[in-house]
């Protein structure tokens, strides 16, 4: 009688078969390793919203615009220099979202700018992908130049001396919370719609090579 319970209670613990059991491990592994990600890229956005941005947008905008804004006491041509110069970024903002880059077969690596037939590269075009098409122009790639572009201006937007330069009475508490609102929204599109873009200075953030492909 011993023996038969014995019996019963290890055919009832016993782990399935070492492949499923392996496989399973490696899914569930798998799955908490993307649920990560996922959190960590948008607390990352949330918390620095020049995490979604150009690196030389970015660089840019922290080195001049304590000097064209005159560390915010601006007179009327600072603030004309000033808005032409964020204009400027907010425009190679959209241009690197536009901007890609492939490997030819020796491993050297090339940067262009995405077009409607494939991509142009800097060297005027001569070096081509082996799929051009896969590098074309799509309407995805507005969407995210929009979010960046939203990205920026909130950035720069909040900055202390561009708010002392243009609107010096606004509540600290909005130009704290703005910035804020929205990193969380922009990284939360960027995370459920990630770019397939290596541009120029883009962020690792938002280049889940691992985790998606090319449309």
């Amino acid at each position: 009688m011993a023996d038969t319970i014995t019996h019963d209670l290890t055919e009832t613990l016993q782990l399935p078969n070492n492949n499923e059991y392996y496989q399973y491990l490696k899914e569930d592994d798998a799955d908490e390793t993307n649920f990560i990600y996922i959190i960590n890229a948008i607390l990352s956005g949330t918390a620095r919203l020049n995490v979604l941005l150009p690196t030389a947008t970015i660089l840019g905008f922290t080195i001049f615009a304590p000097l064209l804004s005159n560390d915010g006491q601006c007179t009327s041509l600072d603030r004309w220099l000033l808005g032409c110069f964020l204009m400027f970024l907010a425009a190679s903002c959209v241009f690197f979202t536009f901007t890609d880059s492939f490997r030819t077969a020796k491993g050297r690596l090339y940067y262009g700018v995405a077009t409607l037939s494939g991509i142009w590269t800097f060297d005027a075009g001569r070096k081509k992908p082996c799929v051009p098409s896969d590098y074309r122009l799509r309407w995805c790639d507005l969407f995210h130049a929009g979010l960046s572009l939203v990205a920026f201006l909130a950035f720069a937007g909040s900055h202390g001396d561009v708010v002392a330069c243009y609107y010096p009475g606004i509540p600290r508490k909005v130009t704290n919370t703005v910035p804020l609102v929205v990193g969380f929204v922009v990284s939360v599109l960027f995370v459920v719609f990630p770019s397939r873009r290596r541009g120029i200075g883009y962020p690792f953030l938002l280049q889940g090579e691992a985790r998606s492909s090319r449309f």
